[in-house]
């Protein structure tokens, strides 16, 4: 004879770390109700449900519209650190649309989303960490950063957090200083900068040096970075293994020799012969490999030529580079509109006579 038996098991499908969702237009109201509610859980499973259905551009403007963000401002300061890290994730999912980065700065939320940089649970200082960096792709994001005197704190935080951090930190001031860079550099950016152009993980060198290149942009940039030395070390930075780092020390190296002083002391520190070297082997280079490749080689081709240019503007440089004029030559007739345009300025400033 047949019997009844009652599983205590739960029903296939079902996660239990997530709230149940309403239908249709219901839903986000419900989840922004369990956002307020005081039952730690039911906070938690509705954050968790959240970061599923904020993935649709759609539910994040119905979401706003239901309050949302308010509730979420609120429990970023949450006694929860769960609850803290999960708020910041939605919202960070959220900055992945252009109408989730606008809310973040219309409701003020750059300042408390700010105020986890400090939490002492890192998943709620690294996701408090990606939310900005998404929110300073765009230029009124980036200014809402450098207005929110987020700056200092953000080069602080390079000299004690983890790598995965420091990239995003990294990311963040290189949007932030195509906006201002007069924070950066009170901020002592520079010094912290070129201390970093020694890290062992290549991104970390590479985008170390590409916020080189954007603080030394102004005048006062040129200086500060011929003042802490960081040019020695962007000249051997010119061998690295990684293309990236390489471009990228390029890069800085062209942004820092537009003055006198900075030519002078590149000259002094041995860029001209790195830059030949560079230029040569770049030359000699199977780039067939893949279409990343060729991009990141004709990147490093483009910031060495450009160094060039800068360094040819000196007698003793324009004299030690008149033996790279056959191969940029040979750049000009082989390579695109912007390769052809740079190498033929740089052939030009090479072979001037007064």
């Amino acid at each position: 004879m047949a019997t009844t038996r009652i599983t205590t098991a739960l029903p296939p499908n079902i996660d239990i770390t997530k709230a149940e969702l309403a239908y249709g237009e219901h839903m986000l109201p419900k989840l922004n109700r369990q956002l307020q509610d005081d039952t730690l859980i039911t906070r938690q499973r509705a954050l968790n449900a959240l970061c599923d259905v904020l993935h649709n551009p759609e539910h994040v403007s119905a979401a706003l519209k239901v309050g949302m963000a308010k509730s979420l401002k609120k429990l970023l300061g949450d006694t929860d650190g769960t609850v803290r890290w999960k708020a910041t994730e939605v919202l960070f999912i959220c900055s992945n649309h252009a109408i989730g980065r606008d809310a973040i700065l219309e409701f003020d939320l750059i300042q408390p989303i700010s105020a986890l940089f400090d939490d002492q649970h890192e998943d709620a200082r690294l996701m408090s960490h990606r939310a900005v960096e998404s929110v300073s792709h765009t230029v009124n994001g980036a200014q809402g950063i450098v207005d929110a005197n987020l700056i200092k704190k953000l080069v602080e935080k390079l000299k004690t957090e983890t790598d995965e951090i420091k990239q995003l930190v990294l990311d963040t001031l290189h949007y932030c200083m195509k906006v201002d860079t007069s924070q950066a550099l009170a901020a002592e950016a520079m010094e912290v900068f070129t201390s970093l152009l020694g890290h062992k993980m290549w991104e970390i060198r590479g985008k170390a040096a590409r916020d080189i290149m954007d603080i030394s942009f102004p005048l006062e940039g040129k200086k500060k970075a011929v003042k802490v030395r960081c040019i020695p070390v962007l000249v051997k930075l010119l061998a690295d293994p990684n293309f990236h780092v390489r471009a990228q020390s390029a890069g800085a190296l062209m942004s820092i020799a537009i003055t006198t002083e900075g030519k002078q002391e590149s000259i002094r520190e041995g860029a001209v012969e790195a830059l030949i070297a560079l230029l040569q082997a770049d030359e000699t280079t199977d780039v067939r490999l893949n279409v990343i490749k060729v991009n990141s080689l004709s990147n490093v081709r483009l910031l060495t030529v450009k160094a060039i240019t800068m360094l040819a503007e000196a007698p003793s440089g324009r004299e030690k580079l008149a033996q790279v004029v056959p191969i940029l030559q040979g750049i000009a007739n082989t390579g695109g509109p912007m390769m052809k345009k740079v190498a033929m300025t740089a052939i030009k400033v090479i072979t001037w006579k007064p």
